[in-house]
């Protein structure tokens, strides 16, 4: 079997030419990662910035937006979203949609088990929700990035009956532009969003909030 030898000049301008495409190669991949890298800080930094608050305010600050009840989605269609219920023996099925309640003023709760605003909260939401629900009103809850079981603990400990949904993801709080907890979103019979309320709850403060909804 017979074979050919490249002369030695073409040889090398091969060896060469093999190494020159290596190394773009290589240079290709250490930029790929480098803006991988670049997307994933990005990304880390506009998220940070979403749920830290300005300088001076607490992030569950209780006094956000009670002049007015404005926000960043008021005035705006409230968007429609589908969460896991969260209940008791609720199985993975089992799920809720905003549009579920479609004709129904709505108070739509953002909290999570470990804020403590949110447990100070919870009884007069639950209080109104039972004093109001036969008037065409409808209390949801959305637990933010919570565990199931501490959810579900947080639920029973404070009574409360009024359905919640799991938003374990985050993505459906800051697709309402919330960016701290607790956060109370108003919602009129057309689905529009009339009032906004950052911070912990209080009676005269759900109570303004529910005179929006009969506008």
């Amino acid at each position: 079997m017979s074979t050919e030898t490249l002369p030695a000049n073409e040889s090398t301008a091969l060896i060469s030419e093999l190494a020159q495409a290596q190394r773009r190669r290589r240079r290709s991949i250490a930029i790929f990662v480098i803006v991988s890298l670049l997307n994933v800080a990005l990304l880390a930094v506009l998220w940070s910035q979403l749920l830290t608050p300005a300088p001076g305010q607490n992030s569950t600050r209780s006094n956000a937006g009670s002049a007015g009840f404005s926000g960043p989605m008021v005035g705006k269609m409230a968007p429609d979203f589908r969460l896991p219920l969260l209940a008791p023996g609720a199985g993975s099925n089992s799920t809720v949609a905003l549009s579920d309640f479609k004709g129904q003023a709505l108070v739509l709760n953002v909290w999570q088990s470990s804020c403590e605003p949110c447990q100070r909260e919870a009884p007069i939401l639950q209080a109104t929700w039972q004093r109001v629900q036969g008037q065409g009103i409808v209390f949801l809850g959305l637990d933010f990035q919570d565990n199931r079981h501490d959810a579900l603990t947080f639920l029973q400990a404070h009574g409360i009956t009024y359905t919640n949904v799991s938003d374990s993801s985050g993505a459906t709080a800051i697709s309402y532009g919330v960016a701290n907890l607790p956060t109370t979103i108003f919602i009129d019979r057309t689905g529009k969003i009339v009032g906004w309320h950052e911070g912990e709850l209080t009676v005269q403060l759900l109570e303004q909030g529910l005179k929006l909804l009969s506008h």
